[in-house]
């Protein structure tokens, strides 16, 4: 009897892909496009996301460019970048936005990379679950006769090394965002 390992291996690489996303919208010392990726705009009487409406791109390591396709919408899209609170200075122009990142602050790393932690945590919660749903399926499949008490713990083994090593792989992306920070 072999148990299907495969939902728990979908689910893992579905939380690593997450804390990577999460990972991209948190602010490090460069100004990257994807830091406006959560940001929706009131644009023709419904919520759009600002990276929709135009092109975002880099000006220089602090600066970011918003240029619109359409030049009506500059003003709610400037609204909106105002109102998303990322503690940046925005400016019109004729060509689109400039969003101006300030250097980080000591005080504001430390900030930033609590926040980080946080979604690490937030992961990591997440991954007990999975290891818990995991476990009560092959508890249940046992109950149930479908393996025996050996096969049980044998599984048990090799669902913890499949946690072990995801618990791992989020260490490392944090880490990987802490240096990214502190640079």
């Amino acid at each position: 009897m072999n148990y299907d390992f495969g939902t728990l291996k979908k689910k893992v690489k579905d939380l690593e892909e997450w804390l990577k996303k999460e990972q991209t919208q948190i602010r490090t010392g460069r100004a990257t496009p994807a830091l406006l990726d959560g940001i929706t705009v009131d644009a023709y009487g419904s919520p759009m996301p600002l990276n929709q409406l135009g092109s975002l791109s880099n000006e220089d390591p602090r600066t970011l460019r918003v240029t619109l396709w359409d030049l009506s919408q500059l003003k709610q899209a400037e609204k909106a970048i105002v109102a998303a609170n990322l503690g940046v200075a925005v400016a019109v122009d004729d060509k689109g936005i400039r969003v101006s990142f300030p250097e980080l602050t000591s005080e504001r790393r430390q900030m930033v990379i609590k926040l980080a932690k946080e979604k690490l945590e937030q992961a990591r919660i997440t991954l007990r679950k999975i290891r818990e749903d995991v476990w009560a399926d092959i508890q249940t499949k046992e109950k149930e006769g479908g393996m025996g008490e050996d096969d049980k713990f044998r599984f048990k083994e090799e669902m913890e090394k499949h946690i072990k090593d995801a618990n791992n792989i989020l260490d490392d992306l944090h880490e990987r965002k802490e240096k990214e920070i502190m640079a």
